[in-house]
């Protein structure tokens, strides 16, 4: 899973290299990136699915961002990390639920 994230990010934002990324870029990566979790999870590889993602797309924009002069590209690797870690957790989790068949408490 983390070299399939990092291929996809290579795929939509590698060819970037002034300039912030345009929407359709980010939307591709993250609708591509949806397809590839929830396929994971649905076949019960959740630790492969978050944990995996959330690697390669870290790893991915430490690689296309550490030529930064000031130093912060840290700062957006550091909020890839989280907000993978986070978007991954929360996506596999909805598709085990769904997958199982679960209800959702209070109902």
């Amino acid at each position: 899973m983390g070299v399939v994230a990092a291929g996809l990010w290579t795929g939509w934002l590698g060819g970037t290299e002034s300039g912030p990324y345009e929407v359709w870029q980010v939307a591709g990566l993250v609708l591509s990136l949806l397809v590839v979790v929830c396929w994971a999870a649905f076949r019960r590889r959740v630790v492969a699915a978050v944990a995996g993602t959330t690697a390669g797309m870290t790893v991915a924009a430490w690689c296309y961002w550490s030529d930064d002069s000031t130093g912060l590209f840290v700062i957006g690797v550091a909020l890839v990390l989280h907000g993978s870690l986070f978007a991954t957790a929360l996506v596999s989790t909805l598709v085990r639920y769904v997958a199982r068949g679960t209800r959702w408490a209070g109902r």
